[in-house]
């Protein structure tokens, strides 16, 4: 009797000890980035949301109110890699979506790399949101490590690391450079994709979900509003002429008749919310595929939420249509933590919430309202401006191009002509256009008569191979935009820069803090949860009210 009181003893104190070595580590990280949301959505449509998504993240969670970018652009590519390496631009070397090597005039996307072939489409047809070639994409662009490459290291490789995302990019940049899988969505093919950079073929679990053609059945439904129409007071009228409009359709109106849509239009999907509740369907697939979080080391998974950005970009954030989208992406991330609470137990796994990026309001919304916008037309200002340095200095076509607010010279054809005054002259010109607020040359920006944080911003954001030699600053609601229809980003303004920043689960405890952090400082935050380096670019610094409030 007393060798079974003492042999249940011993295994009640190992059970102990076994839960409590469980406890020193999560099972599974998973960073999720909502794309263009802004920092005011979380109290904006905060009545509207139930318990078990933004509001549980918040009660449960620590939220960093004071989250800013503090870089230009305000990019998705940018966004994601600042994240995930807790750097900046002019280190880890993703400048924008696109941008101009400065000395070879060479136009590059992010993640385009060429010396790798598609897995999951037969053909390399051009999607609709990126500017490679289907699949031949991969993160060696990418200058430093990421946290997830940070965690490979410190377990000797045993962790795995999965990107999950509509968007190519958004896969990618985030898992990093030794992830086990990135995958994103093809629009040709209907299915999740990925490139020969991370394995031969495509993994049985992958073709299977694929073939299950989620897409069209979650197309095959009308678009309504989740609740009646007349209650979403936070948004604009439903018929409005700043809304863009869908392929084939005459009014930007609910419902929706997606099948009709979706027939005209395959990338359709990507702006409506079901191309978020396809991304959380595949990253449950992805869970299970790869059996994340079942291991003994951590793992880690990165999920973009990418439809947020696809339908503020063709509605503006003052559409009921964007409204709407949140308030069902509440829920789906509430049945998201419930599945996570199920297959790891709650305070288990670590989520962290955050975004790549916010939005400016529409510019029609503003001007009914009386407010200051207007639109920076590059195309005819680069045009313009390559006249008058050819009246200046005899020489056509100075002007590669004008991207991501910068201004890129040929450099070929500067031989023989003083840079600097060239530069000056650039600069005095574009500070006489009345939509220009300032206009720095970003190799001196010492010099320039600029406020802080803007000057900092340009500082980290000047990537001397990959920037331009001129950034041009417009005035606030001034759009890079040739259309009024919808919105964008990219600016330094708050509206572009201010975004959530919320943790949740193993080793959070309930809190917030008004502190201002950066996006930046969000990687070295998990590697010192994880007990890891940081990343070997990293320039941020840890919440510290979190992790003393651990």
């Amino acid at each position: 009797m007393k060798k079974n009181l003492f042999s249940l003893l011993t295994l009640f104190i190992f059970s102990i000890q076994l839960n409590a070595q469980e406890k020193t580590k999560p099972k599974i990280v998973v960073g999720i980035v909502v794309d263009q949301m802004r920092w005011d959505y979380l109290y904006k449509f905060k009545s509207r949301y139930g318990t078990s998504g933004f509001k549980r993240l918040q009660n449960e969670g620590f939220s960093v109110e004071n989250t800013y970018i503090n870089h230009t652009p305000s990019k998705t590519a940018v966004g994601h890699a600042t994240i995930f390496t807790g750097s900046v631009p002019a280190i880890h070397g993703i400048t924008g979506n696109n941008w101009i090597e400065r000395f070879t005039g060479k136009k590059v996307y992010c993640v385009a790399d060429t010396s790798v072939s598609a897995l999951g489409i037969d053909n390399l047809k051009k999607s609709e949101d990126d500017d490679g070639e289907g699949g031949q994409m991969s993160p060696r662009n990418l200058l430093v490590n990421t946290v997830t490459d940070e965690l490979k290291l410190a377990t000797n490789f045993r962790s795995k690391v999965v990107g999950i995302s509509l968007k190519d990019r958004a896969a990618i940049l985030p898992s990093g450079h030794s992830a086990d899988a990135a995958f994103w969505y093809d629009d040709n093919s209907a299915k999740f994709i990925t490139s020969s950079y991370y394995m031969k073929e495509l993994p049985t679990w992958v073709n299977q979900f694929n073939q299950k053609n989620e897409p069209a059945k979650l197309m095959s439904q009308d678009w309504n509003t989740l609740y009646p129409i007349n209650t979403y007071v936070q948004s604009s009228a439903d018929d409005v002429k700043w809304e863009g409009l869908f392929k084939g359709q005459k009014k930007s109106v609910f419902p929706y008749p997606l099948a009709a849509i979706y027939q005209a239009d395959k990338s359709s999907i990507r702006s409506t919310p079901f191309g978020n509740d396809l991304t959380l369907s595949f990253a449950k697939a992805a869970i299970e595929g790869y059996k994340l979080g079942k291991g003994e080391e951590t793992d880690f998974l990165t999920i973009n939420i990418a439809s947020t950005d696809y339908a503020g970009h063709k509605f503006g954030p003052n559409a009921i249509e964007v409204e709407d989208i949140y308030l069902r992406l509440d829920k789906s991330l509430g049945e998201f933590f419930k599945y996570l609470d199920a297959q790891y137990g709650k305070g288990n796994y670590l989520i962290f919430l955050t975004a790549d990026h916010g939005v400016a309001h529409s510019l029609d919304f503003l001007k009914e309202n009386k407010l200051p916008n207007g639109q920076l037309l590059t195309s005819p200002l680069r045009k313009s401006l390559n006249e008058h340095l050819e009246s200046k200095f005899k020489v056509k076509g100075l002007i590669e191009g004008t991207s991501n607010y910068s201004v890129y010279f040929k450099m070929d054809k500067l031989e023989g002509l003083d840079f600097d005054k060239v530069k000056s002259t650039t600069i005095s010109y574009l500070e006489q256009q009345e939509n220009i607020l300032f206009a720095i040359d970003v190799d001196n920006v010492g010099a320039a008569a600029v406020p802080e944080p803007l000057k900092t911003m340009v500082v980290n954001g000047n990537n001397r191979k990959r920037t331009g030699h001129i950034l041009m600053v417009p005035n606030a609601a001034y759009l890079e935009a040739s259309r009024r229809s919808g919105s964008t980003h990219g600016v330094w303004n708050p509206y572009d820069t201010h975004i959530p920043l919320l943790f949740m689960g193993w080793g959070i405890k309930p809190g917030n803090t008004d502190r201002i952090y950066h996006q930046n400082d969000i990687a070295v935050t998990i590697a010192n949860l994880l007990k890891i380096q940081a990343p070997n670019g990293n320039v941020g610094v840890p919440v510290l009210e979190l992790l003393s409030n651990k």
